[in-house]
C-alpha cells in the first residue's frame, strides 16, 4: 500500500471504535425491528382467530326456489348477513337480476328440480364450490287452486312433480354429505295448508303440503342419528308474490257449479294477494334464528295467522276424538 494510504495506530483504534459502535447500533436496530415483526405477526395471528372466531355461525346454505318469494327474500337476508348460500332458480340470470348481489359468497344454480340427475349436479357444484352444505332449504313450489274435480290429473301430478317430488330430489342428493358430516339441517318449506286442509279450492295444494309434512316427520326420525336436524316451516300468509298470476296456477277446465271454490279463488288472487300481514323479512330471521338453534323444532308454525288455525285443527281434532271414543276404541278382539 503506499505510504499516502497508511493509517497510523490511533487511525486504526478510532477506526475500530467506530467500527463496533455501528455493529452494535446495527445489531440494536435488527433486535428493534425483529421485535416489531413479531409484534406485527401477533397481531396478523390474534386478529386472524378474532375473524375465525367471528365468523363461526356463517354457514353454507343451499336454498331452492330462489328468486322469488320467501326464498329470494332469505337468500338477500343471508349474502347482507355474510352467510354463504348456492341458490337455485330454473333461469339463473333471472336469479342474478333478483338477488342482485354479486359476491364470492354467492354461488347462482341454475336448477330443474324434478330431474333428479340435474339435482345432483347442482349439489355437487355447490360442494365443490364451498367446500360443503350445512342447511338446506326446499322452498320451491306453486300454488294451485281448483275442486278437486275440476283439476286434471296432469294438473294434480305437476304441482306433486314440483311441491313433493322435486323436495325429495334434493334431499336423497345432499343426505351423502350431510351423513359424511354428521351434520346438517334440512328446512322443508310447507304451509299451514299442509297441517289443515279446510280451504276450498285448495284440496291438491294442501295435499301436497301435507305430504311434506308426512315425510319430513319420517325423515327426522330417520336421520336424527347422524346428527342431522329436520324443521317442517308452515307459513300462513306473506306478503310475496305467491298469489300473484305468475305463481298461482288455476284449473284450464273450471266447473261453474263450483261457486263456493270461485269465491275463494277471486278473494285469493283480488283481496289477499298484497294485503297479506306476514313479513317475509322477519320470516327470514326466523329461520336464520332457528338454523343456530342447538335444538330446532320439528314443525315450525309461521304467523299469528298460522298459530290460529293450527289450534283450531287441533281443537277440532280433539273433539271428534272424544265423541266417539268409546265406539272408536271398542275395535279389539274380545279375549
Amino acid at each position: 500500500m503506499p505510504k499516502a494510504y497508511s493509517l497510523s495506530h490511533t487511525a486504526k483504534i478510532n477506526c475500530l471504535n467506530f467500527a463496533s459502535i455501528a455493529l452494535f447500533t446495527a445489531i440494536t436496530l435488527f433486535d428493534s425491528y425483529t421485535n416489531f415483526v413479531s409484534f406485527k405477526t401477533i397481531n396478523i395471528v390474534k386478529q386472524n382467530k378474532i375473524s375465525k372466531m367471528e365468523n363461526t355461525s356463517q354457514k353454507v346454505w343451499f336454498v331452492t326456489g330462489a328468486s322469488k318469494g320467501l326464498g329470494l327474500v332469505l337468500v338477500k337476508h343471508l349474502l347482507n348477513n355474510g352467510q354463504k348460500v348456492a341458490a337455485t332458480s330454473r333461469n339463473i340470470e333471472e336469479l342474478r337480476e333478483a338477488v342482485g348481489i354479486v359476491s364470492d359468497n354467492f354461488l347462482p344454480l341454475a336448477v330443474q328440480l324434478t330431474q333428479e340427475e340435474n339435482v345432483a349436479v347442482g349439489i355437487k357444484a355447490a360442494v365443490d364450490y364451498f367446500g360443503k352444505i350445512e342447511v338446506i332449504v326446499n322452498n320451491a313450489g306453486y300454488g294451485l287452486v281448483g275442486a278437486v274435480e275440476e283439476l286434471s290429473d296432469e294438473e294434480t301430478r305437476q304441482n306433486f312433480e314440483v311441491n313433493v317430488f322435486g323436495s325429495l330430489n334434493v334431499i336423497r342428493q345432499a343426505l351423502p354429505y350431510l351423513r359424511a358430516q354428521k351434520a346438517g339441517h334440512i328446512f322443508n318449506i310447507a304451509s299451514i295448508g299442509g297441517f289443515t286442509g279446510a280451504f276450498p279450492g285448495f284440496g291438491i295444494y294442501c295435499a301436497t303440503k301435507f305430504a311434506m309434512h308426512g315425510f319430513s316427520e319420517s325423515l327426522a326420525a330417520e336421520v336424527k342419528d347422524f346428527g342431522i336436524n329436520v324443521t317442517i316451516v308452515s307459513p300462513g300468509y306473506f306478503r310475496t308474490n305467491f298469489l300473484s298470476a305468475s305463481s298461482l296456477s288455476v284449473p284450464k277446465n273450471q266447473i261453474q257449479d263450483y261457486q263456493t271454490v270461485r269465491e275463494v279463488q277471486s278473494t285469493h288472487e283480488n283481496d289477499y294477494d298484497g294485503n297479506q300481514n306476514g313479513d317475509p323479512e322477519k320470516a327470514a330471521e326466523v329461520l336464520i334464528k332457528i338454523a343456530e338453534s342447538q335444538q330446532p323444532p320439528l314443525h315450525l308454525f309461521l304467523g299469528a295467522d298460522a298459530y290460529h288455525l293450527a289450534e283450531v285443527k287441533m281443537e277440532a281434532v280433539k273433539q271428534d276424538l272424544e265423541s266417539v271414543r268409546a265406539l272408536a276404541t271398542a275395535t279389539g278382539f274380545d279375549n
